[in-house]
């Protein structure tokens, strides 16, 4: 089972393919995009393959899953979001990432609202955190602008690049009717 596609008014949220690995390699081989995530920044172009083969492998096996966000008019990606699925308790954790020179446009907004309405509407998640590097002001102001609630810092929650992170944490619950 692939990843669906989804639809905005500007972007695609469409599973990568391997035509797409050097778009990816672009978005992650740039360390603005990748300073605040557990990826280290990518310097070959099997990076971003293996990363291509193994959210294809997530969707279809219920681990992590993104789609890769594409502006309409090149579908080339620019851009991820995805969850990592809980499916005993109905809940997932949200990531995202996009290429520096889209920052600030209104696209990631406009990504995760559709990834949260499928998760929400056709997953049936009855919540979404979101975890985040206490210096990451971008995502904490995203996540809030989305309807997420803070429940306070993880004390060295992450360990990456060789050293412990506090992280924020961030919930939206499943909007009722």
């Amino acid at each position: 089972m692939a990843f669906p596609t989804l639809e905005t008014s500007r972007l695609w949220l469409r599973q990568a393919t391997a035509f797409d690995a050097e778009a990816i390699f672009k978005l992650f081989s740039d360390p603005q995009v990748t300073q605040f995530h557990d990826l280290d920044t990518f310097t070959h172009l099997d990076q971003a393959r293996a990363v291509i083969e193994r959210r294809k492998m997530g969707f279809e096996s219920d681990r992590p899953a993104d789609a890769a966000i594409a502006l309409k008019a090149q579908n080339t990606p620019i851009g991820s979001c995805g969850f990592t699925w809980d499916r005993a308790s109905n809940q997932a954790e949200v990531g995202y990432e996009l290429a520096s020179k889209f920052w600030r446009q209104g696209i990631m907004t406009e990504a995760l609202t559709a990834i949260l309405n499928y998760g929400f509407e056709v997953q049936n998640l009855e919540r979404v955190t979101a975890e985040i590097i206490l210096d990451n002001t971008a995502s904490r102001q995203l996540l809030k602008k989305l309807g997420f609630q803070s429940q306070g810092v993880l004390k060295e929650r992450g360990f990456w690049k060789g050293k412990h992170h506090d992280l924020e944490q961030f919930v939206l619950s499943k909007p009722q009717p």
